[in-house]
């Protein structure tokens, strides 16, 4: 079983859940943060790209602030060698999966219910980043970190903006695209559907509640 760390769209669980193409029941989530790194927007698009600081301080032409050096995202663990593999189909050839150490940020929980996300994201249970952001622990007080696989940019760094992403932006003016009717169209899912179309020899829709 594999563990990964999402910063991006896929902190949304139901988005998780549409490309998994299962109810996710067999994995847990907390809230965690990854050192070193900084979140960009990608141009021309609704996810966001992670980078190592030094390239995220040529890309702005500044120094990191304290926040900026770290990105708060979600640690999710039990995955199977098949969901690494659609996640790898959906992340696609502008990401390279890497291993990384993250710091849990509380204690790991079952992927939420569809009937526990709310419209915005948020969790009832607190399993995704909640909306206000308590302080950046200092780092004798972060947890012991732990490895997981995520997404680092791998392309060239002028595909990103300079603009820093934010979930909340997200989920406020683009979430629509990714979960409900919106979404049905959404090419970004066609490729791993593709996939998992040959495999099965047969499309299976997932039925979650998009």
């Amino acid at each position: 079983m594999a563990s990964a760390f999402f910063y991006g769209t896929l902190m949304h669980p139901k988005i998780l859940k549409r490309v998994l193409h299962n109810d996710a029941s067999h994995l847990q989530i907390c809230p965690a943060i990854l050192m070193d790194y900084t979140r960009h927007k990608v141009k021309f698009a609704d996810y966001p790209a992670i980078l190592p600081c030094e390239r995220s301080k040529t890309l702005l032409g500044r120094e990191l602030t304290l926040e900026e050096n770290s990105i708060r995202g979600a640690l999710v663990t039990g995955f199977t060698t098949m969901d690494i593999m659609f996640l790898d189909v959906f992340e696609g050839d502008q990401y390279v999966r890497r291993e990384v150490y993250v710091h849990p940020l509380g204690r790991l929980t079952a992927v939420p219910s569809d009937a526990a996300v709310t419209s915005s994201g948020a969790t009832v249970d607190g399993c995704l980043i909640p909306a206000v952001l308590p302080p950046l622990p200092s780092a004798s007080e972060l947890a012991h970190p732990i490895p997981a696989q995520t997404y680092v940019w791998g392309l060239e760094d002028s595909g990103l903006e300079k603009e820093l992403w934010s979930f909340d932006e997200f989920v406020s003016k683009n979430a629509y695209r990714w979960i409900g009717p919106g979404a049905r169209s959404n090419e970004d899912y066609t490729e791993v559907d593709v996939v998992r179309e040959r495999l099965s020899g047969k499309v299976v829709p997932y039925e979650a509640q998009l």
